[in-house]
């Protein structure tokens, strides 16, 4: 050890598992990559393929161009819908201009689609629990006619419904919520309206609750815990309130260079994790980051295996 390290302080870091990249958003930049491979750049994306800036940035040096809406895209090239979603008028107005595109959908995603419109075929009022203009949210509207579903992002909203027919209810909610408050909110919707019915577990996909359980795992034993992700992540959002919750400090961070040391002034044990949509090179970013200050001992804290792996879309798969 030289003398410069022996004058580092010595941090316990902690990284939670799983974390980062889950099978959807995995899918999602494949798609991307495999549709510039088979079809030549550019590929164009409608919204942000997943909510992470690095991600986006690297697709966009392999030939991405990323827009907001249809419109934008010139005839006769490709175009890749976001993991989170469209509404059904979207690839319809794609097939009337003749666009080849491929849905990056998440399969879990996709699943709850089904369900609105299976709910909406059966005559019921759809009650969906979300976060307001959320791709998601605003895919998942946009499988059935307006005025079929309802938002409620709170409790507060629960108590105020009124709707059409308090009988004929049914739930759905959108896949990256945090577990905990999900479920006040749907045990707050079956004790007001008792026939309401929905899916046999929440939507809130696997990933998303693995991710959750690992910070409420470590952040008992942290005294700060970072989660970079997105600032328009709602999974690592959920995370960071995961992490206060258990009465940690906790900072969302883009990359490295966003870690203010000041907030390391008396930690002897930090977290570490990242949201779905963050690649496993930013975990290692910060890594080397905490290296330049601190002599780290890294361990590895798993509460979760993941194996989960979607298949790509026909035509896509690679040779």
């Amino acid at each position: 050890m030289t003398h410069a390290e022996t004058e580092k302080p010595r941090i316990r870091l902690l990284v939670a598992a799983p974390r980062g990249f889950c099978a959807g958003v995995d899918r999602a930049i494949k798609i991307v990559e495999l549709a510039i491979e088979k079809y030549g750049a550019p590929v164009y994306v409608r919204h942000e393929i997943v909510h992470n800036r690095y991600v986006v940035d690297e697709l966009k040096k392999l030939g991405a161009i990323f827009v907001e809406e249809l419109d934008e895209v010139p005839d006769g090239v490709p175009v890749v819908f976001s993991a989170h979603g469209v509404p059904k008028a979207v690839p319809h107005k794609a097939e009337q201009r003749g666009l080849e595109y491929l849905d990056a959908t998440c399969p879990l995603v996709s699943k709850v689609h089904r369900q609105a419109e299976r709910q909406v075929e059966a005559g019921r009022h759809i009650i969906f629990v979300g976060h307001a203009n959320h791709p998601e949210v605003i895919g998942t509207f946009g499988q059935v006619d307006d005025g079929m579903m309802t938002l409620v992002e709170t409790l507060e909203d629960v108590a105020d419904l009124s709707p059409p027919d308090p009988e004929k209810l049914s739930f759905l909610t959108q896949t990256t919520l945090s577990v905990d408050d999900t479920r006040a909110i749907v045990d707050a919707l079956k004790n007001r309206f008792p026939s309401i019915i929905g899916p046999k577990g929440e939507d809130i996909c696997y990933a998303t609750s693995n991710r959750q359980d690992a910070v409420k795992n470590i952040a008992q034993s942290c005294d700060l815990v970072l989660v970079i992700g997105a600032p328009n992540s709602s999974n690592s959002l959920r995370l960071v309130e995961v992490a206060e919750r258990e009465g940690t400090t906790s900072y969302l961070i883009q990359r490295a260079d966003e870690i203010d040391f000041s907030w390391m002034k008396n930690v002897k044990t930090l977290g570490l994790t990242a949201g779905a949509s963050a690649p496993e090179i930013l975990v290692r970013e910060v890594v080397t980051q905490l290296e330049q200050q601190y002599i780290v001992d890294e361990e590895k804290v798993v509460t979760a295996d993941e194996r989960m792996v979607f298949k790509l879309p026909r035509g896509l798969e690679p040779a």
